[in-house]
């Protein structure tokens, strides 16, 4: 049975049962002292403990963030971007709030704030950080919360999928470009990323003895959907890499940081005056050409390593101009 009681000028809640230690706290008014208890009572109807709120009145969302990213994100093999985003996150006013005031209208307040300078997938990732450092709080880290207030609020819609293709010419403007640059090997990164739709993190720490030029093969031990895969070769992907090896004493077939293709990708576009193309618009470029020339959806992902077919619908953006031919 929960006692409320006024003490030196502030309303204490108690709340005491057989066989636990009792748990109190106090506040300005009554009315928040019983709000207390009877939500108390009703943690301890439901699951025969007495909860412990303290870590939850402890612990800031900064804390809970700092923690999350050294111990969840650090073993993920997302760890480098992830822990970049939730770099930018600790910045954050919200941060501030413990766990045990940290209300849906606070989460929806960070929402729709950050949605005035980023994307709509971009606040998604973040709120699905948020989400799960608090869901690994209160399962593993011991801190009590009724609920979880980001599985309360509307999500942001994600922003368009993205339906950039190389327009005519545009690939002999790219690889003059790459010519023209310091950088030698990012004509022989984008012919290989065109040839066998790899995403950017694969090309980079792909090495000579996962190649195959004779069978035409290269294995990626470790995918981002987390399984291994080997990738066809074509001819000319075949050529643009027998000459590299030739020219490179690297045991990386690519040897750069993803910041200097950055950094070069970003010179080079702007000399093939292609500002709006993304590195990764070659991937998509490279699978909605697989698409073209025929390979069924299976065939495709098996190049491409998309683990759920329905992720092809993405990037299978056929100009409908190719497809009049063929319905006759």
């Amino acid at each position: 049975m929960a006692t409320i009681r006024k003490l030196r000028g502030r309303w204490q809640g108690q709340v005491r049962r057989k066989g636990m230690k009792p748990r109190a706290k106090s506040f300005d008014s009554k009315s928040e002292a019983e709000k207390w208890a009877r939500n108390l009572e009703a943690e301890l109807d439901r699951c025969g403990s007495m909860p412990d709120a303290r870590l939850a009145e402890q612990m800031t969302v900064h804390e809970l963030l700092t923690r999350y990213r050294r111990e969840i994100t650090s073993v993920k093999r997302s760890a480098i971007t992830e822990a970049t985003r939730i770099g930018g996150m600790l910045k954050r006013e919200i941060c501030y709030r413990t766990l045990a005031i940290l209300s849906p209208s606070d989460i929806a307040l960070y929402r729709d704030e950050r949605l005035k300078v980023v994307s709509g997938s971009t606040v998604l990732k973040e709120l699905n950080i948020l989400g799960h450092a608090i869901d690994i709080a209160r399962k593993e880290w011991g801190v009590h919360l009724p609920q979880n207030p980001c599985r309360m609020i509307r999500r942001p819609a994600p922003a368009r999928a993205r339906d950039r293709r190389l327009q005519e010419g545009e690939e002999r403007k790219l690889l003059d470009a790459a010519d023209a640059g310091r950088n030698p090997y990012m004509r022989s990164l984008i012919i290989t990323a065109l040839e066998t739709a790899m995403r950017q993190g694969e090309l980079l720490s792909l090495s000579w003895s996962s190649v195959d030029l004779e069978r035409r093969l290269v294995h990626l031990e470790m995918t981002k959907n987390g399984e291994s895969r080997d990738v066809p070769l074509s001819k000319r992907a075949v050529e643009t890499l027998k000459h590299l090896r030739d020219t490179t004493s690297h045991d990386r077939v690519f040897p750069l940081s993803k910041g200097a293709v950055c950094q070069a990708w970003e010179h080079l576009r702007t000399r093939a005056g292609s500002q709006d193309l993304r590195f990764h618009d070659l991937r998509h470029e490279a699978v909605t050409r697989l698409l073209e020339r025929g390979f069924n959806v299976i065939e495709t992902a098996t190049i491409s390593g998309h683990k759920e077919l329905r992720m092809l619908q993405r990037y299978s953006h056929l100009r409908a101009v190719d497809l009049v031919e063929r319905l006759g």
